[in-house]
């Protein structure tokens, strides 16, 4: 069997939240040979370390001695309410091309039923939290106000901001303090972003309890504005039997946090009605789940990526899937009337552990009504053309396991380091053309995420084969499956401190990240 995980419906009235965890149990055994026990930056992976790490994973190493965590059934949250809708943040000037804000980042208590009351932490009280929405050419300025009792600092997840505004994790904000964020949204950068933590050793607990948030981008002369819009923001809940958020498993740690609830922006399995040709913008906003997304009885048009429009839609002949942090703009018509479900197809990513199967999981209640088909603008976009690449990087992702790290016994590495934050790992020059190879020399799949920028793949390299992409588009973060090597193009064209790194946020802190320095 594979493990099936639902969830519930945290409607704006209750105040929302998003978090994301996992649910997958361990059969407790024992990690014996431990390939390396050590505190240092470095860690020798080991020759046989993946075929080790699959002969023998049903280990028996409970964090702390403590039993594992009981879970709240599915059944005790409602379903089927309507699509929760965003929050939308206000813009409190009055100045044209301005947008300007606060965000108070701090512990919400949120009834999900008469019996259970969670705490979470939000931004402005709901989760997801609310919807920046902006044009190109806005100048924004938001105030972030942290009323948590931990240091955090929000990232703007995709968007093209200076280095000292993005949120890094060397630039946090103490817990009862506040700092102001400004930038500027360049032209041609319209598209589908969000926002979150990302501070040193503390963004997958603050993820798991619900901190993320909804950003778009809007271009005055988008060719799809007649289209009527729908926006699923996907995010994951795991709570114990006395409607607590669970502390992460060592199973969590090593796969990615997954969640017995599966949400779509704060709802638990919603209904939605769909009449006509739709657009729709999809973010996984999960810490580890990945999404393999079915639409039965509809005609579906993948148009946009994390960076905006493509230059042609793409007619889907099979689920798509987005691993953590991905996003996608679809266009979907119905083909016939009637109720079918929005589903997510189990795909195995090769999870350590004594885990069940991957399985479908039903993801929401779609009732269609045939439509007319329509044609859609081709093309959608001219992409910017950034020229022949002067210098080339290559990143390796490995795994290792270590007795001395209490979080699951695992580290994940890029060029054999965990990260380090007086470590600069690259450097390159603003600018300049490069190429990339990221290397997953490992047993499961990892992503790739960079800030500051976005690229185009240019190759794939996956049993022994090498072939273009499916598809041209801008994209910040994209899937490697295990032993595949990916080659993209990329230019950063601001200075400044840049992180990179794998986005299943639990593989992130455990040291799969890295830092660029871009010089002038």
């Amino acid at each position: 069997m594979k493990r099936r995980n639902f969830i519930m419906n945290i409607t704006a009235a209750v105040g929302g939240l998003i978090a994301t965890k996992a649910i997958a149990k361990l059969d407790h055994s024992s990690m014996s040979d431990m390939v390396c026990d050590v505190k240092s930056d470095n860690c020798d992976k080991g020759d046989n370390m993946h075929d080790h790490m699959n002969m023998n994973m049903n280990m028996n190493m409970n964090m702390n001695n403590k039993q594992p965590q009981k879970l709240l059934s599915t059944s005790a949250l409602p379903k089927g309410h309507d699509l929760p809708k965003f929050q939308l943040l206000k813009n409190s000037s009055h100045q044209s091309g301005i947008f300007e804000a606060t965000i108070e980042a701090k512990p919400v208590k949120i009834v999900l039923t008469p019996d259970i009351t969670t705490e979470f932490w939000a931004y402005n009280d709901s989760i997801p939290g609310p919807l920046i929405e902006v044009y190109e050419g806005d100048k924004v300025k938001l105030t972030v106000k942290n009323r948590l009792s931990q240091s955090t600092t929000v990232h703007w997840h995709g968007l093209l901001v200076p280095s000292n505004q993005d949120g890094n994790p060397q630039d946090e904000i103490p817990a009862g303090s506040e700092r102001i964020y400004e930038f500027a949204i360049p032209e041609g950068s319209a598209g589908t972003y969000w926002y979150h933590p990302h501070g040193h050793n503390t963004v997958a607990e603050q993820v798991a309890r619900g901190l993320a948030g909804v950003f778009i981008v809007r271009s005055k002369k988008d060719p799809l504005e007649s289209l009527p819009e729908l926006n699923w923001f996907f995010s994951d809940l795991k709570l114990t039997d006395k409607g607590e958020i669970a502390d992460n498993s060592m199973t969590d740690w090593m796969n990615g946090r997954e969640g017995q609830f599966v949400l779509i922006n704060g709802g638990y399995r919603p209904k939605m009605k769909v009449n006509t040709a739709t657009r729709v913008r999809v973010w996984n906003a999960c810490s580890g789940r990945y999404l393999n997304l079915s639409i039965p009885g509809c005609d579906v048009f993948l148009v946009g990526s994390d960076g905006g429009l493509m230059p042609e839609p793409i007619s889907l002949e099979k689920p798509l899937l987005l691993s953590p942090a991905e996003r996608a703009e679809l266009v979907i018509l119905p083909k016939q009337t009637g109720t079918v479900y929005l589903q997510s197809i189990g795909y195995d990513r090769g999870k350590m552990g004594n885990v069940p199967p991957e399985q479908d999981i039903i993801l929401a209640e779609l009732e269609l009504q045939q439509a007319n088909s329509i044609v859609l603008p081709s093309p959608l976009r001219t992409l910017p053309k950034i020229g022949e690449a002067k210098a080339h990087k290559t990143l390796e992702y490995t795994e290792v396991m270590d007795k001395s790290e209490p979080r699951g016994g695992m580290l994940f590495l890029i060029n054999g380091k965990r990260h380090d934050m007086k470590r600069i790992d690259l450097e390159s020059k603003i600018h300049d053309v490069e190429e990339w190879t990221i290397f997953n020399n490992s047993h499961m799949d990892h992503n790739f995420h960079i800030h500051g920028t976005q690229f185009t793949v240019v190759s794939h390299e996956f049993d022994g084969k090498k072939y273009p992409p499916e598809y041209v588009a801008l994209k910040d973060t994209i899937n490697l499956r295990p032993h595949e090597k990916i080659t993209i193009k990329i230019q950063q064209n601001m200075p400044g401190l840049r992180m990179y790194h794998c986005h299943i946020v639990e593989h992130e802190t455990l040291g799969m990240m890295g830092q660029l320095m871009v010089k002038d």
